[in-house]
């Protein structure tokens, strides 16, 4: 493959911008084998070569696919590196935990040189880390908050301004950057639906990793938890055992819708068909603003089991933030003036011109 201007920026954007990498620093490569499906391995490669251009010091392992239980050697390995970059699902199994101090740690979610080269890998960083802050404003301090989609979901609620949120964003850095801080689903009711298939979050590892359903079916859900599923009676049955086997597995509340975010990177363009790998297919496209992602199976986050819709409106008081699958940054102040600071947002989101 012929490398151009786009990988190299690429590349700059994830090892200056995301990582805050500097020169003579220690760079640990956590590479998942090509064969597994989920990365193209010469991406991690390509990494590593212009790592070492700036003067920073890497070193790549290649891992197989991620377990449930987390390797001592590899863990230490981690720990004695400035930075760590997971090319690995390894990466998303604790992007909830917090890294060693003095260390810092990256989820990278592009899966070969194209998605690199693409405004995905290189839109600035810190254009879309200033947007999602803004979201996540809007977000947290909403009265009201309305998800729909076009099969009928109707969801709704508002955060608790009495307490603080007791989600944390994630503890590790993600690149790109593609979401907002999840919100916590306790004070939301209404119905969601179920549709095509249902995947893993990326914490655990279980067997089968996705559900297909072939027929559309509803989670009426009350105050965070899912208190029936209604529908064609085989595909309610199927989605009922599904949920009953993973949190058997794991000794958790099935019922816990915990929380929810939809994507705000309109260069996330993951073309590979859902049918090819629903679990990968997942655990890529949340970044995308046509996904709205809600994490269920467990009071924890993100959960066990992931529920995908496409298309979805989300209206803050009233107001559409998405609108069919579309996020809509000059409907809010807040996220007006990033379009202004950041003329690559503003190409981005200039819908006319797709």
């Amino acid at each position: 493959m012929q490398i151009t201007e786009h990988h190299i920026i690429g590349a700059k954007n994830l090892l200056n911008n995301c990582a805050g990498l500097k020169k003579g620093e220690s760079l640990l490569i956590i590479s998942e084998r090509s064969d597994l499906g989920w990365y193209d391995g010469k991406t991690a490669r390509f990494i590593s070569e212009e790592a070492e251009k700036m003067g920073i010091n890497p070193t790549t392992i290649v891992v197989g696919r991620p377990e449930n239980v987390r390797c001592p050697k590899l863990h230490s390995q981690i720990e004695n590196h400035d930075c760590t970059i997971f090319f690995s699902r390894i990466g998303d199994q604790d992007r909830f935990s917090r890294p060693k101090p003095g260390t810092r740690s990256v989820m990278c979610y592009i899966r070969d040189m194209d998605m690199l080269a693409s405004p995905f890998g290189t839109t600035p960083y810190q254009a879309i880390r200033d947007l999602k802050d803004a979201v996540d404003d809007i977000l947290i301090h909403a009265k009201d908050i309305d998800i729909s989609c076009p099969l009928g979901t109707d969801f709704s609620g508002s955060l608790d301004k009495n307490k603080k949120p007791k989600h944390k964003d994630v503890g590790v850095l993600r690149f790109p950057l593609g979401v907002p801080a999840p919100i916590e689903a306790e004070n939301f009711s209404g119905r969601i639906v179920m549709d095509r298939y249902l995947a893993p979050t990326g914490s655990s590892v279980y067997e089968p990793p996705f559900v297909k359903i072939d027929e559309p079916i509803f989670a009426e859900i009350k105050e965070g938890r899912i208190i029936n599923f209604t529908g064609p009676k085989n595909e309610v049955e199927k989605v009922k055992a599904h949920y009953q086997n993973v949190a058997t597995g794991f000794n958790i509340d099935p019922a816990i819708v915990h929380s929810w975010h939809a994507g705000i990177h309109p260069g996330c363009t993951y073309t590979v068909p859902e049918s090819e790998n629903p679990d990968r297919w997942s655990n890529t496209v949340f970044n995308d603003p046509n996904y709205v992602h809600f994490h269920t199976c467990g009071d924890y986050a993100p959960g066990e089991i992931s529920c995908t819709l496409p298309g979805h409106s989300i209206k803050v008081n009233g107001t559409p933030l998405w609108q069919d699958g579309k996020l809509l940054p000059h409907m809010f102040e807040k996220t007006s003036q990033c379009i202004g600071k950041w003329p690559e947002l503003a190409s981005l989101f200039n819908y006319s011109a797709a």
